[in-house]
């Protein structure tokens, strides 16, 4: 977020304190609630989960959905495991290293994979990320690859709050193709953590107790069956000659069917001429041709 807004004058402030400052300025009517702190801490946690709690517009009720924009994993596990117990739908969202591509992901506590169901490598194998960063050295930063994912989140959130059009559970953004892969997770039955596999079960039980909908087959209506016209449709093929255009069904293997069959060829039905011998040889008959 800091090479979307942060400005020169800014310098000095973190980059929460600039973004209120910068925000507040676009839109003064908007209500912003600031808390600079580090949320891996087991007490900002505890605050942490404290206002998503009871965070929301309402006094006492929860918030209508969390964004993680944070840069780090550390961050988005802890975020993933609030929203875990606390069953808070969340969307996650990251910038590659090299700056070139970027993912937003939607999560739903027991509906869809959680951060951990499939964790990068690093989570993965619990290797500690500060030791991947070489000291001086700053990841590739591109303020545009980053407007396309802000943009991508930003879309996302406004169809799931205002409830229209289909919200990505998953979109990613390859700046190098401009290719945006889609995809669906279910949730992992053995992730690590245990309230996701807690919310998986509520979300089974909250489906099995939904009705049931009857599938009702609808007859398909006759068209022309009788009509003030007197109009009827007649084949122009007797079932005579259906059956002769047919041919025998060969013995397949169940499931597969034949497009048609081929016909059996039909001996010549053209009656047999024969000619009666009349015993008179041909010079004869020559002879009589030629008295005609």
């Amino acid at each position: 977020m800091n090479r979307l807004f942060f400005q020169p004058h800014q310098a000095g402030l973190s980059k929460v304190q600039a973004a209120e400052h910068t925000l507040r300025n676009i839109n003064p009517d908007v209500l912003f609630e600031v808390h600079n702190y580090n949320i891996t801490t087991v007490e900002n946690f505890e605050h942490f989960m404290n206002r998503i709690s009871n965070g929301g517009l309402e006094e006492g009720k929860p918030v209508d959905l969390v964004l993680s924009c944070v840069d780090n994993f550390e961050a988005r596990m802890t975020i993933n495991t609030a929203c875990n117990e606390l069953g808070q739908t969340w969307m996650e969202s990251g910038v590659s290293e090299n700056a070139v591509s970027g993912h937003i992901q939607l999560i739903i506590p027991g509906e869809s994979a959680c951060f951990a169901c499939a964790p990068p490598l690093v989570v993965a194998a619990n290797i500690d990320e500060k030791t991947l960063k070489r000291e001086g050295v700053c990841a590739a930063s591109l303020p545009t690859t980053m407007g396309v994912v802000a943009g991508i989140l930003v879309q996302n959130v406004l169809k799931f709050l205002l409830n229209f059009g289909t919200v990505s559970f998953y979109l990613g953004y390859n700046a190098m193709q401009d290719f945006f892969p889609t995809m669906s997770m279910k949730p992992n039955p053995q992730c690590d953590d245990r309230n996701c596999r807690k919310q998986q079960e509520e979300y089974k039980k909250k489906v099995a107790a939904l009705p049931t909908q009857e599938v009702v087959q609808e007859e398909e209506e006759i068209i022309h069956d009788d009509n003030e016209w007197g109009i009827e449709l007649v084949s122009e093929v007797s079932e005579e000659e259906l059956k002769n255009s047919s041919g025998p069904i060969p013995d397949l293997p169940e499931g597969i069917t034949v497009a048609y069959t081929v016909p059996q060829k039909q001996e010549d039905s053209v009656p047999e001429v024969t000619v009666e011998d009349s015993g008179e040889s041909l010079e004869d008959l020559m002879a009589k041709m030629k008295n005609m």
